[in-house]
């Protein structure tokens, strides 16, 4: 994507470490509004680390992130929220021994218009029914697939411009996978941003309109969906034929 044309989220060089290790390697990679954005590549690519350097919970060493044409990558994870930005990650990192709904409202635990997020509430119910009928369950007594619904109606409840999703379709079953995509385009159509990490191949590329291929740190390949699909070498180097 050229830079001329304004972005949502706009990373520059970004490197970034684990300790003395050397995660990411001058990422650049920009989201505009209204887009779906998957990155792929190998476990271990950096594509984890991306999303999370883009949230605040592990700091570039240099390069920059803007966010709105704001510069966000000094930011706490909390003012980044504030943002815009709302981080589902890997594993789900759920609250096992809390409610649903309870689960649901920590989700919004920065905002302080209570008629929006009774609404907003309204709305995660609206795209994930199985978690109206549980609301008063523990979470730890959810499927794995309502976790995931459970984890990405947590992180809707902050209002995001931007959602970061990390292996949304991870654990779950192909008619699953199906749905869970599904309700990602339903949320995207609705005016989010979605930035995706994603090892099931066909199932982003499927919802994306454009993706990077991630090798190593670095940013290995960038194109449109079709783009990505159609690059015989990209697929033989980094999608697995």
């Amino acid at each position: 994507m050229d830079r001329a044309t304004a972005a949502l989220l706009d990373v520059r060089d970004v490197v970034t470490y684990y300790g003395h290790a050397q995660a990411l390697r001058g990422v650049s990679l920009q989201v505009c509004a209204g887009e779906i954005v998957a990155i792929l590549g190998a476990n271990g690519a950096g594509k984890s680390t991306t999303l999370l350097t883009i949230s605040g919970l592990l700091r570039a060493r240099t390069g920059a992130i803007l966010f709105d044409g704001h510069p966000i990558g000094r930011m706490k994870p909390s003012g980044i929220v504030k943002r815009g930005i709302s981080h589902c990650p890997e594993g789900r990192a759920l609250f096992p021994e809390m409610t649903v709904e309870d689960n649901l409202r920590l989700g919004a635990f920065l905002r302080t218009d209570r008629e929006a997020m009774a609404a907003d509430l309204g709305r995660v119910y609206q795209h994930f029914p199985r978690l109206q009928e549980r609301t008063r369950q523990l979470a730890d007594s959810l499927s794995g697939g309502e976790q995931q619904m459970l984890a990405i109606g947590r992180a809707l409840m902050s209002r995001p411009k931007l959602l970061l999703l990390d292996e949304p379709s991870l654990g779950l079953s192909p008619m699953l996978v199906g749905e869970m995509f599904r309700i990602i385009s339903d949320i995207n159509a609705e005016g989010t941003a979605v930035l995706l990490v994603e090892q099931n191949v066909g199932a982003a590329l499927e919802a994306a309109h454009r993706a990077y291929v991630m090798e190593t740190g670095r940013i290995a390949f960038a194109g449109s969906r079709d783009e990505v699909l159609h690059n015989d070498q990209v697929r033989r180097a980094y999608l697995g034929g």
